[in-house]
């Protein structure tokens, strides 16, 4: 009977909102089996499993008592979970009875049977902690509301030192990479974080992709921002990598979440300050390619806290490439030949203000301002030479300049209500705001003279700008349920202007008359609304089920006053996601979303960027949505030290936004043998795969983590045939991955780090994406009291640097490009901390807007192709 009525109730949690509030009171009546929780928690009858506790034995006496509480973390205020709670008997001192508790930090311990008890809780990272004393009599029902498990610390002075967290760690809905353990990525950015997280692969021009796919959303503190719409990899270098704590990989969103793409949210978390007093931390760092300093100041007095940090990084590094590409277009085959090199020196800033105060004791507020600056600016050497019929017909030689430039605005208001633990009511705002400049400027040299035949220059100008308004509510329902509803409304507007200026010997430049000037006007706006249940049983089973409703109006027009007719659309996005606590702390889980897709604002800008006139792009105004059906399995365990999680996942996308390829058109000023990157929503892309890693310790102070994961891939779409007409065309292949860390903690406060990372060759449409690997080797030493520290790594240390090899096949073109970046690396690190702290108590901390609708800039087919510019066109990490 049970059964068939949790089957109904995820029938209802797909299609119908509230009726499955309706049908949880008609049906259930209260928790099967009558597993309390705490005050407004979510509690739940999570057996005896007496087989986790030594000393219980299977004959404990039976009775009708009961005990709940939820077991959170006396700083943080957030829930502790899968903590060891055991009942020890007070005469005897030995434990009769035990649990652990859940995802939400919520026991039970029922049919209790009459005595004198005391409980105790235990976990790793936390001092173990006893109850006071307590009789439990015939029918005694006892509620502890929520329970403060302390940081296991030790004070040395001044310097506070907690229990060690694992590197990497599961929760009931993600994976979480603790990067403050990462000594290695000091002096870097989130790509170089990023890199070391299980199921991510970044390639070597800071595209990030998830299980295979680059269509994910990049969430910071669960905040978006308009420059990571823009350009993911830009948005990336933006964050020092000294400032993350963690990185959540969110790969089966519920409803709450915005209806992103295929593969999932990858949240980025930053360092917060949850000290009491006046801190300043300086973080410092100088290498072969990129030197960083960063100030961050914060002062919390009271119900008053304050933030100001400051970060700059200046990168250089060399790279070379070549390029050998045929094309066919109106019976004509063209090839062309291309060897580059560059030099990158881009500078990267990010300032921020913020404060939260408690305006009660149940209600805070909180307030951020951010501003981010990119200053990328490349200057390039391309010579080419071009056949028909292996006759060589003409050499070029350009002197390139190229200057990517943006700035970017974030600001937030958010208010939250506490009414009690669970129940909260939140309404948060956003204003964000980015200005992109996108322009080159290239010199054309006689390439035996080197005197100059003429000049070109494109200049585009780009404003991405979003408003958005959300509340959400979530409360309890008889102590195992919980339910979430909320709306939200986004305001989105992308204006584009662009222009091609031409001259020739005399270097004066002139409107182009082949590419007229243009602009692309781009209004969005989102109106949304979910519900989400969640359902425990007393045998640990755990549901969760939702539904989410977006309707997205869209105005565009081109060169001002020609409109694009791009139809609004509805979609209705259901998720399920179910999870079984097993034996031996194993845990099972299994996932369905779906997802819709937006394109973001690089694949919609109609700019024809040729700063290499031979490996042209362009977006597509007339790009449509892109639809996601996703599920997954995974299970996993604890075998002695050792952390194991093994996991099955498939996509089925329709009308995918991809990156397709065509020859250009010389009758439109494309030069001969040249090809056009744009995107275009292909028929069909259909992925399954796995993904297997582990952590273990090998001794105390010695930790090992690493794994494995591999896809394949089947796409269908269509292209430009020889003859000018639409072909259909298909591709498919297999992706194989992984990557491996081990960190030594040594005596006197020294410790050594080392990682490595390979990702294989990836299918596309039209080719195949290159392999590249990247390893490091890192070592460090805790100053005086543990205030600062000072380290020294490498990267990419032995040879001369690393080389991905991409080929692209269709009808109409082949193409063979080959980037070679110098990025052997040594850098010192130093940080050090000034100023008293002490921990206070939790402070409650309002939720805030996060937008995770939009695609990024990749292709979405086998982790985003970076564009074929010669000299790596490749941005240095």
């Amino acid at each position: 009977m049970r059964k068939q009525l949790i089957l109904r109730l995820l029938t209802f949690g797909l299609w119908s909102g509230l009726a499955i509030v309706q049908t949880a009171y008609a049906q259930f009546g209260g928790p099967p089996g009558g597993g309390p929780g705490g005050p407004g928690g979510f509690g739940q009858d999570n057996g005896r499993k007496k087989a986790e506790f030594t000393g219980v034995a299977d004959d404990t006496p039976k009775g009708n008592g009961k005990i709940a509480g939820v077991l959170v973390d006396s700083t943080s205020g957030k829930p502790v979970e899968f903590a060891t709670i055991a009942l020890m008997n007070v005469k005897t001192n030995k434990p009769v009875d035990g649990t652990t508790s859940d995802a939400k930090g919520a026991f039970t311990l029922a049919k209790l049977a009459p005595g004198e008890y005391r409980l105790q809780y235990s976990f790793i990272g936390y001092k173990t902690r006893d109850s006071k004393s307590f009789t439990i009599a015939k029918g005694t029902d006892i509620n502890l509301g929520s329970v403060k498990l302390p940081a296991d610390v030790r004070m040395l002075g001044e310097v506070v030192v907690t229990g060690n967290a694992a590197l990497i760690e599961e929760k009931v809905d993600r994976l979480v990479f603790n990067a403050d353990k990462d000594m290695t990525a000091k002096g870097g950015d989130a790509s170089d974080v990023l890199k070391r997280v299980p199921m991510l692969s970044v390639d070597l021009d800071g595209n990030v992709s998830l299980r295979g796919s680059s269509n994910i959303r990049v969430l910071i503190n669960n905040k978006p921002s308009t420059i990571v719409a823009a350009s993911v990899a830009d948005a990336l270098k933006q964050i020092p990598a000294d400032m993350i704590k963690t990185v959540e990989v969110i790969t089966s969103p519920s409803a709450k979440y915005d209806a992103e793409g295929a593969a999932g949210i990858i949240n980025i978390v930053t360092k917060k300050n949850t000290l009491h007093g006046l801190t300043l931390n300086v973080d410092a760092g100088a290498g072969l390619r990129a030197s960083n300093l960063g100030l961050n100041g914060s002062y919390r007095q009271g119900k008053l806290g304050i933030t100001l940090g400051g970060f700059g990084r200046a990168m250089y590094n060399h790279a070379s490439s070549t390029l050998d590409q045929t094309t066919t277009f109106g019976g004509q085959s063209v090839r062309t030949s291309q060897a580059g090199t560059a030099f990158d020196k881009p500078v990267f800033g990010q300032y921020t203000l913020g404060f939260d105060y408690d305006l009660a004791k149940n209600q805070s507020l909180s307030a951020n301002v951010r501003y981010g600056t990119r200053n990328f600016v490349q200057q390039q050497q391309q010579l080419t030479s071009t056949f028909s019929d292996n006759v060589l017909q003409s050499i070029t030689d350009r002197d390139v300049n190229r200057k990517d430039l943006s700035n970017s605005v974030d600001m937030n208001l958010d208010y939250v209500r506490t009414f009690k633990p669970q129940q909260e009511w939140s309404i948060s705002t956003q204003y964000s705001r980015t200005g992109l400049t996108n322009n080159f400027f290239a010199d054309l040299l006689n390439t035996s003279t080197g005197a100059l035949t003429g000049r070109q220059q494109n200049l585009n100008n780009n404003t991405n700008q979003e408003i958005t308004i959300q509340s959400d509510y979530q409360t309890p329902i008889r102590k195992n349920q919980l339910l979430e509803f909320g709306g939200k409304a986004i305001m989105r507007q992308v204006d584009s202007r662009y222009q091609y200026l031409v001259s020739g010997s005399s270097g004066e430049l002139a409107v182009d008359q082949t590419n007229p000037p243009g602009s692309l006007n781009y209004s969005q706006n989102i109106g949304a609304g979910y519900i989400s249940y969640t359902y425990v049983t007393p045998s640990k089973y755990t549901f969760k089920v939702g539904t989410r409703y977006e309707h997205t109006g869209i105005t565009a027009t081109a060169n001002e006053n020609t409109p694009l007719n791009i139809p609004d659309y509805s979609n209705l996005v259901p998720s399920i996601n179910v999870s079984k606590g097993l034996k031996g702390g194993t845990t099972l889980k299994a996932g369905y979303n779906r997802r819709i897709q937006r394109p973001g604002l690089q694949q919609l800008n109609p700019n024809v960027n040729a700063a290499n006139p031979l490996t042209i792009s362009k977006g597509n105004p007339n790009l449509s949505p892109e639809l996601t059906d996703n599920a997954e399995v995974s299970l996993s365990t604890t075998i002695k030290k050792t952390y194991l999680n093994a996991s099955v996942f498939g996509r089925l996308t329709n009308n995918a936004i991809t990156q397709v390829r065509i020859p250009g058109d010389t009758a439109q000023g494309f030069a001969a043998g040249s090809i056009i990157t744009t995107f275009q929503n292909i028929g069909v892309q259909r992925t399954v795969g796995t993904n297997i890693f582990f952590n273990t310790n090998l001794t105390s102070k010695w930790s090992l983590n690493g794994g494995l994961d591999g896809y394949y891939m089947y796409m269908q779409g269509t292209t430009q045939g020889t003859d000018g007409k639409t072909q259909l065309i298909d591709n498919s292949g297999i992706s194989i991955g992984g990557r491996l860390m081990s960190q030594l903690q040594l005596d006197k406060g020294w410790s050594a780090q080392v990682f490595s990372f390979f990702r294989g060759p990836s299918p596309q449409l039209q080719g195949t994406m290159g392999s590249f690997y990247m390893y490091s080797l890192g070592v460090r030493k805790d100053l005086a009291s543990k205030r600062g520290s000072i380290g020294l790594a490498a990267e990419n240390f032995a040879g001369n640097g690393v080389t991905m090899r991409t080929t692209l096949n269709s009808p109409t073109l082949t193409q063979v490009n080959v980037n070679h970046l110098y990025n052997a690396n040594l850098k010192v690190t130093f940080t050090y901390r000034i100023g008293k702290m002490t921990f206070e108590e939790n402070r409650r901390k309002s939720r805030s807007v996060s937008n995770d609708d939009v695609k990024g800039e990749g292709g979405g087919d086998g982790g985003g192709q970076p564009q074929a510019a010669p000299a790596g066109g490749g941005r240095p990490k």
